[in-house]
């Protein structure tokens, strides 16, 4: 999924702005001004087109992410692992170990 301010494309094909889709388990909703993407794995992520971000997980899921969303454990000790295991001692130093070229 690709998204960039309203226009939405999933696998290169466009999403009409304000149609759902609904496809393998992937869907892409238009709940007010945000624009939300459900996966059947039990995540789903919203934005504003703009800056705001939320990402939900299903409870079914905790302790079982990994990456910039965290380890969904409700530990802050082990909010911050690294791609290498590590705990990155500050969010920044975080979020630059997740970049990807």
């Amino acid at each position: 999924v690709v998204a960039e301010g309203r226009n939405v494309s999933v696998n290169g094909a466009a999403v009409p702005e304000g149609r759902p889709y609904l496809h393998k388990g992937l869907g892409v909703t238009w709940p007010g001004d945000w624009v939300a993407v459900a996966s059947s794995l039990g995540v789903r992520v919203a934005w504003d087109s703009d800056l705001a971000v939320t990402v939900t997980a299903e409870p079914e899921l905790r302790g079982g992410t990994w990456g910039l969303c965290g380890t969904y454990t409700d530990d802050p000790a082990d909010d911050f692992v690294r791609p290498d295991g590590d705990i990155a001692a500050v969010a920044a130093a975080f979020g630059n170990a997740w970049k990807v070229p």
